[in-house]
């Protein structure tokens, strides 16, 4: 069975994110974006860890899988750091300019993009690739696998990027501290991260 009723204890308020969307901003523009997904009712439906490793299912092939393939159908974007967790996933994608593959930009343009571009529609094309992927297995009492929204945030520098980049290599080993883990205890270093995104 892959859910884990333990997690139906998980206080949902207790780290609730007002959205942090910022009004009037063109979520297709080039840049940086630090983002996050959050399983449904965050059960561990993607694995577990031991031993700063999550242990491997058909469902944390099937959400790297997906992942890669984003990035191999829209070419506006480009790979960056990313880490599967048993409830959630954090990843880095870097929307780039039409001419430039390679190129950040972290000062805003108002260049038009169309809205197959944006970061929702991304979200929503993996979110759905993954769910369609998963339901063809018909695991047992699978009901829901994400969380309806997401978290995004717009990373400002080089310094940020670089910051949220060791974040993620660093979230398997840090589990126990995860502010997602409904039994984890975040501690000072936890803390001060998310607070720099208040």
């Amino acid at each position: 069975m892959l859910i884990n009723s333990n997690n139906h204890n998980c206080n949902f308020n207790k780290y609730h994110r007002h959205s942090l969307r910022i009004k009037n901003y063109n979520y297709s523009i080039p840049g940086a974006y630090f983002l996050t997904i959050c399983t449904y009712l965050k059960e561990n439906l993607l694995g577990y860890i031991s031993d700063g490793k999550i242990e491997l299912n058909i469902l944390v092939e099937i959400t790297a899988r997906e992942w890669l393939k984003t990035f191999q159908i829209r070419k506006n974007i480009q790979l960056d750091e990313y880490v599967i967790m048993p409830n959630h996933f954090h990843g880095i994608i870097i929307v780039l300019t039409d001419n430039s593959r390679g190129v950040l930009q972290y000062a805003p343009t108002n260049k038009f993009r169309s809205p197959s571009q944006t970061i929702g529609s991304i979200i929503s094309g993996f979110k759905s690739a993954v769910t369609r992927e998963i339901k063809g297995l018909d695991y047992p009492l699978l009901y829901s696998i994400w969380q309806r929204n997401y978290y995004e945030h717009i990373i400002r520098n080089e310094n940020e990027l670089n910051r949220i980049r060791e974040y993620i290599q660093n979230n398997l080993l840090r589990w126990e501290y995860d502010r997602e883990n409904c039994e984890g205890k975040p501690d000072e270093i936890e803390s001060n991260f998310w607070e720099n995104f208040s």
